[in-house]
């Protein structure tokens, strides 16, 4: 885990910053509706195919994605098609709360990860640093 953390990039970083709002929202609003999970999953499949298909196949020759790559192209209509249909009618503005309540725990969520993740790249350049005096 520290490793994958000292390598995180920004984008990275980003992404798992909207999952981590994804996952507080889902624990605060948790649909308990199957059919809702499964229009998701569909659209998930339908989306993350035109997605892998446009991104991999675009160019005049195929580019080569990684595994993680294409799962997040899945992931990506999954979350936004669920996230979307667990706020309907709840008063969200965009992806925000409408209480300060769910938005400071959604905040603090995000700020706990980029703490850890800012802590584990410090002390991974300071180690870096050591090593070069040495």
């Amino acid at each position: 885990m520290r490793g994958y953390l000292e390598r995180l990039t920004l984008p990275r970083t980003v992404l798992w910053c909207y999952f981590i709002w994804y996952l507080v929202t889902l624990c605060h609003y948790f649909p308990m509706s199957i059919g809702l999970w499964f229009n998701s999953l569909g659209i998930s499949a339908i989306i993350g195919t035109g997605l892998v298909l446009s991104t991999a196949y675009a160019g005049r020759s195929p580019t080569r994605l990684d595994h993680w790559q294409v799962f997040r192209l899945y992931l990506m209509p999954f979350c936004v098609s669920s996230f979307a249909a667990t706020i309907k009618d709840r008063g969200f503005f965009l992806v925000f709360y409408p209480t300060l309540e769910g938005n400071l725990s959604a905040t603090l969520a995000v700020l706990v990860f980029l703490s850890v993740v800012w802590l584990v790249q410090r002390a991974a350049r300071s180690r870096s640093l050591i090593r070069a005096a040495a």
